[in-house]
C-alpha cells in the first residue's frame, strides 16, 4: 500500500517507508487518516494548491470534500519505489558512510575529530552533516554541547534501523 507523506504542503508518494520520522510530516495512507489528523481546511486548500496541475482553491466547501479530493489527487502522484536516503545503493567503505560511523558510536564524534579522522577541512564536515546527513538522508543529528565541545551523533533510534 502506498505511504503518502505531507511535509508542509509537499506530499511525496512511497512504495515503502522511509527511515526518517520527524514530527513536522503527515505519513498518511487512506482517506480515513487524512480526515483524522489534525490538517486545517486552510492547510488542506494549501497542500492541494501545491500538487501539480491541480487548480487553486480558495477554500473547500467543506473538510469531507477536501479529504476526497485530496486523497483522489494523491493517487495520481508517481511513487517513489526507494525512500529518499534508503539503503539501497550504499556502499559501506564511503567517506558518508564512515562519519555515518563515527556518528552512531555512543559517545558521538566532534567536528575536530570527524575532520581529523577523514582528513578534511572543518567546513566540510559541516556541510556533509547539514547537507548529506540531515537534508539528503534525512538523518536526525543531535548536537549538544559537552566538556569535549560541540558533540554531534545520530539520534539512537535511527542508528538502529541503518
Amino acid at each position: 500500500m502506498t505511504l503518502y507523506i505531507i511535509r508542509g504542503d509537499t506530499v511525496t508518494a512511497y512504495a515503502s517507508a522511509p527511515v526518517r520520522d520527524s514530527e513536522d510530516e503527515l505519513r498518511v495512507r487512506s482517506a480515513k487518516e487524512i480526515e483524522a489528523s489534525r490538517l486545517t481546511n486552510a492547510q488542506m486548500a494549501a497542500i492541494w494548491n501545491a500538487l501539480p496541475g491541480a487548480a487553486p482553491v480558495a477554500k473547500f466547501k467543506d473538510r469531507n470534500t477536501a479529504v476526497q479530493r485530496l486523497w483522489a489527487a494523491f493517487g495520481q502522484l508517481p511513487v517513489a519505489s526507494e525512500p529518499a536516503g534508503g539503503s539501497a545503493g550504499r556502499r559501506a567503505d564511503s567517506k558518508q558512510a564512515r562519519v555515518i560511523g563515527l556518528l552512531q558510536r555512543p559517545e558521538g564524534a566532534t567536528i575536530d575529530e570527524i575532520a581529523s579522522a577523514m582528513e578534511w577541512q572543518r567546513h566540510t564536515v559541516r556541510g556533509l552533516i547539514s547537507g548529506g546527513l540531515k537534508k539528503k538522508l534525512g538523518l536526525h543529528v543531535v548536537s549538544e554541547r559537552t566538556d569535549r565541545g560541540r558533540l554531534y551523533r545520530i539520534s539512537q533510534d535511527q542508528s538502529a534501523a541503518l
